[in-house]
């Protein structure tokens, strides 16, 4: 069995890489193709930093050790210059015979692009004005068997490129320049919340009970609890649970999961920050929000305006403010008389792909929510806070005290996206239950396969008391995606979700 495995493998190697195995097993021979104890001392970044600026008569360079892969190879038989990339940056190795160790040539000799390689040596400029190390030492420390795209530029399908994410990272310093990015962004925001006092916490990824927001869970089998689990679509009710228990200020950012389809903006794992603050209010997190991302331009991004496709997004606040009501009236043409009526939201509806029989059934409210989804988040392209959405749709959230038809809470746009989710929680137990309720009969019915399930312990631990309290959350990715200028979520993912690949026929 195990040689049947290892058999259909070896099938799909190519001439090219059969070349490069008997390169691999000519050096396994003599000095190794997988050498473990050479270490560079410097990065390519740190080199070009120091002597980019100097002539080449002028350059006293030290000695340096680099580890990198190379992308190109120019060989002119007794030399070659190596473009090679070490994660930093991109540079150039030297390697001349009658300068490289016996030994460093003759291994430089069995070298292929792609390979790992570790040199020795002094930097130059050469005639153009480039800086290159000319290797006094030279190593292959690691063999590559498989060749790189052969465009310079790196992989050009799209599928290929995040399925073989690994290769795309080697050819194109964009991606990995965006997923730095995204490393700085999270560390930022982490210290702006430590900073504001909130203490991060890390809560179960498997759930019980399907609960803190509409959508439909991944399954799963706890097998010696013997229980029906599912991962979690948001830590909103276990961190809840941590307000009632003592805590002022708690925050996670971690991974939630959601089976739903796959588009340019949703992964069925993400990121997600989620924040709850005691004594504080919906209309707290507005100007909270507005600093926490002019923080992120400013500090990370060191601009007040990000580009994203064709739009200029000012990023510094305070952002525009608007009632969902209003945001309709005034991006269908409508006024806030007709937005009120039912008859005129169905009007506004019809020529959308929405089933018609269906939304004439629903209720003024979510009718309200189609249109704005429908005709007027797209359109939301400067950072915009949408306030009051009807309480039908808001089941987690705190009624409004003067119209109970709405609640505390607002979302978040940018370039058109939803990009966070905040209320006034609702901390009344018995109000909650019904809410749930509510949702659970839509569930139970077919009517609703996303709404919520019933979680009774959350209920009995809003019967303890938890105090007035607001909170929030914020899709990580998506966010990103705009401050980077990301047009896929893909993009700003180490390894997106993709269909299984049949890498072998085992038939």
């Amino acid at each position: 069995m195990k040689d049947k495995h290892i058999s259909l493998w070896k099938d799909q190697f190519t001439d090219q890489m059969t070349v490069r195995i008997e390169k691999r097993d000519r050096l396994e021979s003599t000095s190794g193709a997988y050498k473990n104890k050479l270490k560079p001392n410097v990065k390519f970044k740190e080199l070009s930093e120091r002597y980019s600026d100097q002539t080449k008569e002028s350059i006293q360079s030290g000695e340096y050790k680099v580890a990198a892969r190379v992308l190109m190879k120019r060989d002119f038989g007794k030399a070659a210059f190596l473009q090679c990339d070490d994660g930093s940056s991109r540079f150039q190795i030297y390697v001349k015979k009658d300068v490289v160790s016996n030994q460093g040539f003759e291994e430089f000799q069995e070298l292929d692009t792609g390979d790992i390689v570790y040199a020795e040596g002094k930097v130059f400029k050469t005639m153009k004005g480039d800086l290159a190390l000319e290797a006094k030492e030279f190593n292959i420390v690691t063999k590559s068997l498989r060749p790189l795209p052969e465009k310079f530029q790196g992989l050009t399908d799209p599928e290929l490129r995040y399925r073989m994410r690994y290769v795309d990272m080697i050819m194109n310093e964009d991606v990995r320049n965006t997923l730095k990015k995204r490393s700085q962004i999270i560390r930022h925001i982490r210290n702006f919340f430590d900073d504001k006092g909130f203490f991060e916490v890390e809560t179960p990824m498997l759930h019980s009970v399907a609960g803190g927001a509409s959508a439909k869970p991944f399954e799963t089998h706890h097998n010696s609890l013997n229980l029906e689990m599912n991962l979690r679509i948001a830590p909103e009710l276990h961190l809840k649970r941590l307000i009632v228990g003592g805590y002022d200020k708690v925050f996670e950012m971690n991974r939630c999961f959601r089976n739903e389809g796959l588009s340019l903006k949703h992964n069925p794992e993400f990121t997600s920050l989620e924040f709850y603050w005691s004594y504080a209010t919906y209309l707290d997190l507005i100007p909270f929000t507005e600093e926490l991302i002019s923080s992120i331009a400013k500090n990370i991004l060191n601009s007040e305006t990000v580009i994203f496709g064709e739009n200029e997004i000012k990023l510094t606040g305070p952002y525009k403010k608007m009632t969902m009501r209003e945001a309709v009236a005034l991006h269908t043409n409508s006024n806030i008389e007709n937005v009120n009526d039912k008859e005129h939201l169905l009007n506004l509806l019809k020529d959308t792909k929405l089933d018609q029989n269906k939304i004439k059934e629903a209720s003024w409210g979510k009718i309200l929510v189609h249109c704005f989804e429908e005709l007027v988040e797209s359109q939301l392209i400067q950072p915009t806070f949408i306030t009051e959405y009807p309480t039908e749709v808001s089941p987690l959230s705190r009624r409004n005290d003067e119209n109970p038809e709405f609640v505390d809470r607002f979302e978040f746009f940018i370039n058109g996206w939803e990009i966070a989710n905040a209320f006034s929680e609702l901390n009344n137990s018995t109000d909650q239950l019904e809410r749930f309720a509510e949702q659970a009969a839509l569930k139970e019915s077919g009517k609703d396969e996303e709404a919520c399930d019933v979680d009774y312990d959350f209920i009995r631990a809003l019967e303890y008391g938890m105090p007035p309290t607001a909170g929030q959350g914020i899709g990580i990715d998506r966010l990103i995606m705009v401050l980077t200028n990301s047009p896929s979520i893909r993009d700003v993912l180490c390894f997106p979700q993709l269909k299984k690949e049949m890498i072998v026929d085992e038939e």
